[in-house]
């Protein structure tokens, strides 16, 4: 074999991995980002010989596209099942709303109703988002369920 023969095989070699290292730029990109000018820009930039795939690889998002949307799928099952839960009663396990102050099924205390507008309120507010009425503490709300209920009376015997 002569030197020139070895120099084309050589630069034949050298051309087609340049090509290849061209080539999984492209396809890299095209799995990794979404805008189609970036991924034209990313394509380019592999086409400078040997330099370009390796600042690419420096550059590019770290996440397939794929990866990132089964993520976000995975987030919202997961928040969809914590909103299932909240919107059940902790004793009977009856559908409630998230305005309900007491379990329609059950007749649990959920919530404390504000003094001077109704709306439920949650257990650690010391004030009502609503109408700035201070909480008072005369019923206590329970933050877990009792398993063993006792009827209480909402408003003072007078008279």
């Amino acid at each position: 074999m002569t030197t020139q023969s070895i120099l084309v095989l050589v630069g034949g070699v050298a051309a087609v991995f340049w090509l290849a290292s061209a080539y999984w730029t492209y396809n890299d990109a095209r799995r990794r980002i979404e805008d189609p000018w970036l991924v034209a820009f990313a394509s380019v930039l592999g086409l400078v010989p040997y330099i370009g795939p390796l600042v690419y690889m420096l550059f590019r998002p770290p996440e397939y596209l794929e990866d990132v949307r089964e993520r976000e799928l995975e987030i919202k099952a997961i928040e969809s099942r914590l909103v299932e839960q909240d919107l059940q009663c902790t004793v009977c396990g009856a559908e409630i709303g998230v305005d309900y102050l007491v379990c329609p099924v059950c007749t649990t205390k959920l919530r404390q109703a504000c003094t001077n507008c109704g709306r439920p309120l949650e257990a650690a507010w010391q004030v009502c988002p609503y109408c700035e009425t201070p909480v008072g503490s005369d019923e206590p709300v329970p933050l877990r369920p009792q398993t063993q209920r006792s009827r209480r009376t909402t408003k003072s015997s007078s008279g």
